[in-house]
C-alpha cells in the first residue's frame, strides 16, 4: 500500500500529468482538496472508489483515512492543487506517515505561477532584465513569515516575484515593493488561472489594488511583479545565437 501525493495542476483538468491521472484512475481511495481540484479530475477515480473531499477535514481526520486504507491494503491518491511542493501542506502529512510506517511518493504538478506565465505568453526570465524568480507569500492569519523573508527584504533583489496567497494583502505588498520597483513597475494578478472563469488583471504597483478591488477578487489569485511583464526591449538569449557553439551545434567551418 502506498499514499500517492499528486499535484493536480492549477485548475484545467488536462493540465494534470499523465502519471498523476493514471494514479487517480488506479487508486481505490481518493482524498482531494475540493475547493481547488477540478471535479473532472476526481471523476476519473475507479467505480466504487472511496472519494473524499478533505476541505472540511482536520489533519488528524485525513491521516485516519490514510491509516484505514493502509490497514485494508488500499492505495491512496492524495490530490492537491498546483504542485504539492509549494504551499502544499504535504510535509506534516508525510511526517505522520513516517511515524506510522506508511509508504508514500510524490508526483509533481503544474504550479500557478507557470500557468499564469503561460496565459500571459510571458517568459519570467529575460536576458539583462531578470534571471531570478522568487516564489513567496505574505504573512496571514494562518501562517507568518520567517525573519528576512518579508517583501521589503526580498524586493531588494529586483527579481521577478510570484506572490502566492496574498491578494488580500495588496496594500502592504504595494507599500513594501514600491521603494524597490517603483510605482510604474508592471503587475499582473491572475485569478483562478486556467479555470473557465480565469481573469487576468494587468496594472502597475500604483493602480493594481484599485483594479483588483473593482474586479471583486479576494482569493485564489497569484500576484506577479517585475519588469519582465512588460519589457519588449531586451537582448536575445545567447542560446540560439549563430556564433554560439556547443556540443550539439558545432562551429561551422569558414
Amino acid at each position: 500500500m502506498i499514499v500517492h501525493f499528486i499535484g493536480a495542476g492549477p485548475g484545467a483538468a488536462d493540465l494534470i500529468t499523465v502519471r498523476g491521472l493514471n494514479l487517480i484512475k488506479a487508486c481505490p481511495v481518493v482524498l482531494y482538496a475540493g475547493s481547488l481540484v477540478p471535479a473532472d479530475i476526481v471523476a476519473e477515480a475507479p467505480i466504487g472508489a472511496r472519494v473524499i473531499d478533505t476541505a472540511p477535514m482536520t489533519l488528524d481526520e485525513i491521516i485516519a483515512e490514510m491509516a484505514a486504507a493502509h490497514k485494508a491494503g488500499h492505495d491512496v491518491a492524495r490530490v492537491h492543487s498546483g504542485d504539492p511542493s509549494l504551499y502544499g501542506a504535504i510535509a506534516e502529512q508525510i511526517r505522520r506517515l513516517d511515524g506510522l510506517g506508511i509508504d508514500y511518493d510524490v508526483t509533481p504538478g503544474v504550479s500557478a505561477y507557470a500557468a499564469a506565465a503561460a496565459a500571459l505568453g510571458a517568459e519570467l526570465t529575460l536576458p539583462d532584465v531578470s534571471q531570478t524568480v522568487i516564489l513567496t507569500r505574505t504573512s496571514v492569519r494562518s501562517s507568518g513569515m520567517p525573519d528576512g523573508e518579508d517583501l521589503s527584504s526580498l524586493g531588494q533583489s529586483g527579481a521577478t516575484l510570484a506572490i502566492h496567497l496574498s491578494v488580500n494583502n495588496l496594500v502592504p505588498v504595494v507599500r513594501d515593493l514600491v521603494p524597490h520597483y517603483g510605482e510604474d513597475c508592471p503587475v499582473v494578478v491572475a485569478y483562478r488561472v486556467s479555470w473557465p472563469d480565469q481573469k487576468i488583471i494587468r496594472g502597475t504597483l500604483a493602480d493594481i489594488r484599485d483594479k483588483v478591488k473593482a474586479a471583486g477578487i479576494t482569493r485564489t489569485a497569484l500576484i506577479l511583479v517585475g519588469q519582465v511583464l512588460a519589457q519588449k526591449d531586451f537582448d536575445d538569449s545567447r542560446l540560439y545565437a549563430a556564433d554560439h557553439h556547443h556540443v550539439l551545434r558545432l562551429k561551422k567551418p569558414k
